[in-house]
């Protein structure tokens, strides 16, 4: 019997906030080079969880652990409680992955059909075309689809078996805003119905806007983990953006301006505080126009964090 998303979402309710994945002290080496360093990861059911970190820190490793891709040298990989591996574990898990190749020359709803013959629960094909938006793509075959409209064929492939457990990986590369947003939507409306996400992305916009919690991997270890808001109050301060005719060594001198640099036709300057640098600014120049400040910002804290912990070196992502 085919259940829908409504169907079972009472079960994966019940189940909120128990753990559905982990790495359990976990190392994975590709040769010499260390690209996961004694982990501990953990996703809780019910939740968006982002795994945030540059290029080559890990993040893919670590998704191809937890799908049973790969094996690691040293610790525990659980999913549902048990191996990724295990053929009933798998069957509660879709993933859309930055990698691999899809038939060209198949249409979109007959990759869905085929994509859906490997569950025993998959949704009807008409709930999984109007999730991803191509309800007008399905006789379009996958060669002759733009780049946007190749990933969200991917998302329908990666929800049609009616997972709990959705692993994205830069689900919006080459998606419009119009199709970012709505893809958004759709991620928000399967946490809704119980399932859980583990997203990863280079958009911090996306991470912000979706997740629950974020963890940052670089050079191979966790260095922070929080809700949004945890993670950008580990670097506190304000963002002040301006038309100045003052040179930007001269905005270093301010006191509390920890950073200023041009952008296009205006000067961004970071501080601890707004106002005392915001009033050394207006005495030192009567021409300054376009003043808006704002809070420091996920991208703030994530370079922040990230460049602390020093350069990524020649580690597999």
């Amino acid at each position: 019997m085919i259940a829908t998303l409504e169907e079972t979402a009472s079960r994966q309710r019940a189940n909120f906030g128990a753990v559905v994945a982990s790495l359990e002290g976990v190392s994975k080496n590709y040769g010499e080079v260390r690209a996961l360093r004694n982990v501990n990861f953990t996703v809780h059911a019910g939740q968006v969880v982002a795994l945030l970190g540059p290029n080559g820190a890990g993040k893919t490793t670590a998704v191809k652990l937890l799908l049973g891709l790969l094996q690691p040298n040293s610790g525990k990989t659980r999913v549902f409680g048990g191996d990724p591996t295990n053929p009933q574990n798998r069957m509660r898990t879709g993933a859309m992955l930055q990698v691999g190749r899809v038939p060209e020359t198949l249409r979109v709803g007959e990759h869905i059909d085929l994509f859906s013959s490997y569950y025993t629960n998959p949704l009807p094909l008409a709930e999984v075309l109007a999730a991803a938006g191509l309800e007008k793509l399905r006789d379009r075959k996958f060669g002759d689809l733009s780049g946007g409209q190749r990933q969200r064929t991917l998302f329908a492939l990666a929800i049609c078996g009616n997972p709990d457990l959705l692993f994205l990986d830069e689900p919006t590369v080459g998606l419009d805003v119009e199709a970012r947003r709505a893809l958004w939507e759709e991620i928000r409306r399967l946490v809704d119905q119980g399932k859980t996400v583990l997203l990863t992305t280079h958009y911090l916009e996306e991470a912000d806007a979706l997740a629950d919690r974020i963890a940052v991997i670089n050079q191979g270890e966790i260095i922070s983990e929080g809700t949004p808001a945890e993670i950008k109050a580990q670097t506190s301060g304000k963002r002040i953006r301006c038309i100045t005719a003052l040179s930007l060594a001269t905005l270093l001198q301010i006191p509390g301006v920890t950073d200023a640099r041009q952008d296009r036709d205006a000067i961004e300057i970071h501080a601890r505080e707004a106002e005392p640098v915001v009033r050394a600014l207006l005495a030192r120049d009567a021409s300054l126009s376009g003043l808006e400040i704002t809070s420091a910002g996920l991208e703030e804290a994530f370079l922040a964090l990230t460049q602390d912990n020093g350069e990524n070196g020649n580690r597999k992502n």
